[in-house]
């Protein structure tokens, strides 16, 4: 398979590099960057977090991004195939597939979860349409929002929708399906983005928002902050959960991966620094709280769009931004899935119409846990997991056990049991920048995160 994914005109494969860029940016671009990384700059002091986190992009992210594409190239299979043969081939146990297992199971779970928490921009977007926010005050926007996590019947209801189109692109296929998904949703995204930012200069408050996000204040730089930043460097990038490894199998062979993953690295950053550029100053003009946490996007936004000019125009570009963005990564999610039944001989529509059936079915607990199930916390016999809901106790075990187990197996196998000699096949002239990274720096920063998270 590996030979025949790499012949010219394969619909398995990516019909050029701008696909597989817009595919991976797409993929890493998700609510993390939209919705996560702007309010995790506001409760952490601002531009000293955003240099933390560039560096540990560089250190321990796009190291282990490198290495995953690289893997999913050489191996030309879904993530668990990839690993049995590049394992195999190099004399080493098949036993290294469990890094591709693990990674599609993580995938499978979060994309449960995943595909709960996105189907919450869909209400928003018809509220913004229907000038829902228009002049709405913060205790209208709490009990809003509120509302909607309350009701079984509506999340249910967005799940399902939102769990259908990742299902479609996918049954696709790679060409059909996943590429003309993302090339045109990606730079969809970008031209929404950039019309956001655009109207946030107008606000009066732009330069007091580049200063928040770029100016470093250490003083505020606290040890927990840099493991918010290390964990989120982490996170942002699709990692250890195969999606890169199974878009990488669809990687022509002429295509560097290093400089394009750089590319999508940087791509992947931009959104996210665009994001606290576009939200920040509507933050500031409006007098509220960039370090508000989670509610910043669904409670404090809602009022700020409500008080401008524009508003309802504005509030729904920025929640379709959202959706499009939540959308190309529940797709790579699922992808790791669809291609490892398919590589057994399940049809691609069957493999994505199951996957995407028992994802959306895990999803209901999660559905359940934000109101009905709330209550129901099945490890809180220990202190560490008190008042953790089945949503919670999911997040936690793919955030702070299965992500970082992941990327440290791979730094360790790409590292210390693949022979240099063919990484550097993969990576030419830029293996010898990558190879001591990966190696060393990448294994200590993962091992890092891995203990605080567990401490």
């Amino acid at each position: 398979m590996a030979e025949n994914n790499q012949r010219a005109g394969n619909p398995a494969q990516w019909s050029s590099r701008f696909a597989f860029i817009m595919a991976a940016v797409g993929s890493a671009v998700g609510l993390g960057n939209i919705w996560k990384f702007p309010y995790i700059t506001g409760e952490n002091g601002g531009g000293a977090f955003v240099l933390v986190y560039l560096a540990c992009i560089a250190v321990i992210g796009l190291p282990i991004m490198v290495a995953e594409v690289m893997l999913g190239r050489r191996g030309g299979k879904s993530p668990i195939g990839t690993m049995a043969m590049v394992a195999g081939n190099e004399g080493r146990s098949r036993g290294w597939a469990g890094v591709g297992i693990m990674a599609t199971l993580t995938a499978f779970i979060i994309l449960s979860f995943y595909s709960v928490i996105a189907g919450w921009t869909m209400p928003y977007i018809l509220a913004a349409v229907g000038g829902d926010f228009s002049n709405i005050a913060a205790e209208e926007s709490g009990a809003l929002f509120g509302g909607l996590l309350a009701s079984p019947g509506q999340l249910l209801l967005w799940h399902t929708v939102f769990m259908g189109l990742t299902v479609l692109v996918s049954a696709g296929g790679v060409r059909h399906g996943l590429e003309r998904a993302v090339t045109k949703l990606m730079p969809a995204l970008f031209v929404l983005l950039l019309i956001l930012v655009g109207y946030a200069m107008t606000t009066g408050y732009f330069g007091e928002a580049i200063g928040f996000l770029f100016r470093p204040d250490f003083s505020a730089l606290t040890a927990e902050a840099v493991l918010v930043a290390l964990g989120h460097a982490f996170f942002t990038l699709s990692l250890a959960s195969g999606a890169m490894m199974a878009y990488g199998a669809y990687l022509q062979k002429d295509v560097s991966i290093a400089r394009t993953s750089v590319v999508v690295a940087i791509m992947d950053t931009g959104v996210a620094l665009l994001a606290g550029l576009a939200i920040f100053p509507i933050v500031f003009a409006h007098g509220l709280e960039p370090g508000e946490g989670p509610g910043l996007i669904f409670v404090t936004l809602p009022v700020a769009f409500g008080q401008m000019p524009g508003g309802s125009f504005f509030a729904t570009l920025f929640f379709v931004l959202l959706l499009f963005a939540a959308w190309t990564s529940s797709i790579s999610m699922l992808e790791s899935l669809v291609s490892y039944l398919n590589e057994k001989g399940v049809s691609r529509v069957k493999a994505a119409v199951g996957g995407g059936l028992v994802a959306w079915l895990v999803g209901i607990t999660t559905v359940l846990s934000l109101n009905d199930w709330s209550g129901f916390t099945p490890l809180a016999m220990f202190e560490r997991f008190e008042g953790k809901t089945l949503f919670d106790l999911y997040d936690f075990l793919t955030a702070n056990i299965m992500m970082p187990l992941g990327a440290l197996m791979t730094a360790l196998f790409v590292g210390w049991k693949m022979k240099p000699a063919n990484s550097a096949v993969e990576l030419g002239r830029w293996h010898g920048l990558w190879f001591p990274v990966v190696r060393y720096l990448s294994p200590i920063a993962v091992l890092i995160v891995f203990y605080f998270n567990l401490k």
